[in-house]
């Protein structure tokens, strides 16, 4: 807890900071930008935690053309009164997005993603769809967009395995103040079965980064995975905050 305290206090403190600095002017607009985080919380004494958490996003923006490429893994485990550990957190997940753009606003897209969550008993879930979206706010500052198609899930949970169709639906916001120093950004994404709206999974986060120099940042998120039909004896939500640094080159 003293940790992810520090961390939010260094994200205001360097949010208030850099909004005054000189702003960011990029010198490659259409090159690869990578951003890499990660973030530990580790408890020694009264209790004995480990929780570790990486991502990688990297994305390309060319013409007509716009690229997402991002992996995340996270692992977690405590110790037990039999002086073991037992494993708390151990998921594992990549997702690539492409859109071409129509006209300024409009694109067509095509989504793939592939997950593994040991702890919530998924051996895996793969979801590839496509469909078309719309820039509903498209600035240099401040984007909003949202997407809608059909896809396909495959998918074992618990001993099941499953094949359904989906529409994906989803909504992305991403606003850098002033100096673009800070910034904040929101993701949301629905996947109900396409002949069954009661099940369904929901995938969503928020957060704000910060700049501590041209390349380190600070950055914590809030993000939730929900489940209409987890496997038998798991809960529906997962609920994550973390906070942690960021590196981009």
């Amino acid at each position: 807890m003293k940790s992810n305290l520090i961390c939010f206090a260094a994200v205001a403190t360097g949010s208030t900071v850099m909004l005054g600095a000189d702003p960011v002017v990029d010198p490659n607009p259409t090159g690869w930008k990578t951003t890499a985080g990660a973030s530990v919380t580790l408890n020694k004494g009264n209790s004995d935690t480990l929780l570790a958490r990486a991502d990688i996003l990297s994305i390309k923006k060319w013409d007509k053309n716009e690229f997402f490429v991002k992996a995340d893994a996270a692992y977690g485990n405590q110790g037990t009164t039999d002086n073991g550990h037992k494993t708390t957190a151990q998921n594992y997940g990549i997702q690539g997005h492409y859109n071409r753009l129509i006209t300024d606003r409009f694109f067509w897209w095509l989504d793939g993603a592939a997950r593994q969550d040991r702890i919530a008993d998924i051996d895996y879930r793969v979801t590839l769809a496509t469909g078309l979206g719309y820039y509903i706010v498209k600035t240099e500052t401040t984007q909003l967009s949202g997407e809608a198609g059909p896809g396909v899930v495959f998918e074992r949970v618990g001993n099941d395995d499953s094949t359904y169709a989906t529409i994906r639906f989803a909504e992305h916001f991403n606003h850098k103040f002033e100096g673009g120093r800070a910034s904040i950004f929101q993701n949301a994404e629905f996947l109900p079965w396409i002949d069954d709206w009661a099940r369904y999974t929901v995938n969503a986060d928020i957060g704000v980064e910060a700049a501590v120099t041209e390349k380190m940042g600070l950055r914590v998120m809030l993000a939730d995975t929900y489940r209409s039909n987890p496997a038998p004896h798991f809960k529906h939500n997962d609920l994550k905050l973390l906070a942690g640094v960021t590196y981009k080159f």
